[in-house]
């Protein structure tokens, strides 16, 4: 089957492009991965480097298992065995592999068994996964085994399944960083067969195993963890080959589920249709805000439920992301795009039919732009609640808001001034170039005040314009009908420049703010190139976060009892109530975030600990 051709007007993600670069100078790690001991993964890694010694490629045996295993010595023969090195311990010796011996013979390919082993002591590295990482780095390929059990992230739900708590585990990321993954996969009853003829376990130990970890239920909840760890494995490896070779999604080969994420209240709500929705089609799924340029007009209690509504879906098992964009559908689709998201899932629109007519719906924007990926649009109940509250009381006064007329006065003032200007530009041109003066000053007052000023100076730049320069002078009526369609195209022109000068006008604040946060980068960068001391790091830290975040900061290490003491602060400061004190050390302690916009100790004098 051909592939699919990458977009022409589409790049490679650079991202990407860096991984695969820095990847050509490793090793190539292929892991083999089972639900359980005993389904043969030894075994497998063994017939493929026979496999891989036909087809000329040098391949050692670093160190393997084989736990008395007859068919797994059987397969041994042929293959060369690097000596392993003894390590004395409490009266015993042990051996591991010796890692230098593997540099110094420098094969093409090793077989490393056991991945998530713990060494010996005085070995070079506490884990053989450490080991494996220092022979890719060389330059050496490596097949590796590994259990799904011995994953850090699934520890907790190993222990609900079989009641056993695995101590011996690894990183996630040791798994992530694999260039291949084989899943050598057993049904439940051909492990038992094994295990009852002695092919896993030998004697007493396969009766104790079968009685404490390897019943039916067991194994097949380990097996479809290990199932889902290859799939969601090659679903990744499929998003990175897409984004290398600038190839636009979605590839429906696995569903993948993204929800739009707003100020709104019912944003909590959609999160948790969306986490429904991802856990019925067991579904990766992501949490996207788009940052606009009218994020920074946003209350500090909007960010606020920006944040808690993040936080939520991160809770429930999403990966939360914020991308900036002058228009959210658009990020939203390139988001979805990157990620090879199959499903989205938005909020209907708070917007009324005039405002969407005015400037287009969210909701229909996406559907144009979406191509092959579903949009589910969920109601906003509580906008229905507060609608049907509305009618009931449309009898009820309601309470203007409040708007600062300062801007409306100054581009009063600009229109008439503009007007004196034009009169006696009048004496000696056309009216044609009198109404540049109009244009003028509505491109003035959008690029000063913003959207709301700028029309109005347009509307009152049309009146001053008919009733000073358009016959008949002085009055509010237009005698050639040739000057009412000019009158109404200097109207649209003058409303489409203010908010064209509007958005300007937003576009250079963002700029200027972003170039404010890389200057102030920049500085902290060389701020840290001359640090030498401890002491000045932290207050270099101190500052530039108080700087960056407008709020006191300050910075505290633990001592030798686990305690901790203030080092830094801006301002300078080095008082903390008990409270805050209770929070920072909770936070220590169990490595979660307390305070201010957490779940644990919210209340003292909203400090956040991180």
């Amino acid at each position: 089957m051909p592939e699919p051709a990458a977009d022409s007007d589409a790049r490679p993600a650079p991202d990407a492009l860096l991984a695969d670069a820095q990847a050509e100078r490793r090793g190539k790690l292929k892991v083999f991965l089972g639900a359980a001991p005993g389904v043969g993964k030894t075994y497998a890694m063994l017939e493929a480097a026979h496999a891989a010694r036909r087809d000329g490629i040098d391949a050692v045996v670093g160190v393997v298992e084989t736990h008395g295993r007859r068919e797994t010595l059987d397969k041994l023969a042929g293959l060369e065995i690097l000596p392993r090195r003894l390590h004395a311990y409490r009266g015993r010796e042990l051996d591991e592999m010796d890692i230098d011996a593997v540099l110094a013979r420098r094969p093409a390919l090793v077989l490393i068994d056991e991945l998530a082993h713990t060494n010996a002591p005085g070995s070079r590295h506490p884990k053989r996964y450490q080991d494996v990482d220092e022979v890719l780095a060389a330059g050496i390929d490596v097949y590796a085994t590994l259990n799904i059990q011995h994953l850090e992230s699934l520890n907790d739900v190993v222990a609900q399944i079989t009641r056993i708590r695995v101590r011996e585990t690894l990183p996630d990321s040791v798994l992530e960083r694999a260039d291949q993954i084989e899943l050598v996969d057993l049904t439940p009853e051909d492990l038992l067969k094994r295990l009852k003829e002695g092919k896993v376990y030998l004697g007493d130990q396969a009766t104790r195993a079968v009685r404490h970890y390897f019943s039916p239920g067991n194994l097949t909840a380990l097996r479809e963890l290990a199932l889902r760890q290859a799939a969601a494995r090659v679903d990744d490896q499929m998003v990175h080959y897409m984004r290398a070779h600038a190839i636009s999604g979605p590839w429906p080969a696995g569903e993948r589920l993204m929800v739009a994420v707003s100020p709104s209240p019912s944003s909590q709500r959609l999160v948790r249709a969306a986490a429904r929705i991802a856990e019925r089609l067991h579904a990766r799924w992501f949490a996207v805000y788009v940052e606009t340029l009218a994020h920074e007009r946003l209350s500090e209690a909007a960010r606020d439920q920006i944040a808690d509504t993040l936080r939520l879906a991160e809770q429930l098992g999403a990966e939360a992301l914020t991308v900036s964009g002058a228009d959210p559908a658009e990020a939203l689709v390139a988001a979805a795009n990157e990620r090879n998201v199959t499903r989205m899932v938005v909020g209907q629109s708070r917007q009324s039919r005039f405002e969407e007519w005015l400037r287009g719906s969210l909701v229909s924007r996406l559907l144009r732009r979406a191509g092959p990926i579903e949009v589910h649009v969920l109601p906003d109940l509580e906008a229905v609640a507060k609608a049907k509250v509305e009618a009931a009381a449309r009898t009820e006064p309601v309470a203007k808001a409040s708007f600062d007329p300062k801007p409306f006065l100054w581009s009063t003032l600009l229109v008439a001034a503009v007007t004196g200007a034009a009169q006696l530009a009048a004496m000696v041109s056309s009216n044609s170039v009198v109404s540049l003066f109009y244009i003028a000053a509505v491109m003035a007052s959008a690029l000063s005040f913003g959207r709301w000023p700028s029309l109005f100076t347009a509307l009152a730049s049309t009146l001053a314009y008919n009733f000073f320069f358009m016959p008949p002078l002085y009055e509010f009526t237009v005698a050639d009908p040739a000057n009412i369609m000019a009158l109404f195209v200097f109207l649209g022109v003058a409303v489409f420049l203010s908010g064209l000068a509007a958005r300007l006008r937003l576009l250079a604040e963002a700029a200027r703010r972003r170039a404010a946060d890389a200057a102030a980068l920049y500085s902290f960068a060389r701020k840290l190139a001359g640090v030498t001391a401890l002491d000045d790091l932290l207050w270099a830290i101190a500052y530039q976060l108080a700087s960056m975040l407008k709020a006191r900061v300050v910075l505290l290490l633990p001592d030798e009892t686990g305690r901790l003491d203030i080092r830094a602060g801006y301002p300078p400061d080095d008082t903390l109530s008990e409270a805050e004190r209770a929070a920072a050390q909770w936070c220590w302690d169990q490595g979660r975030p307390a305070g201010r916009g957490a779940d644990t100790l919210p209340g003292p004098s909203g400090c956040s600990c991180r």
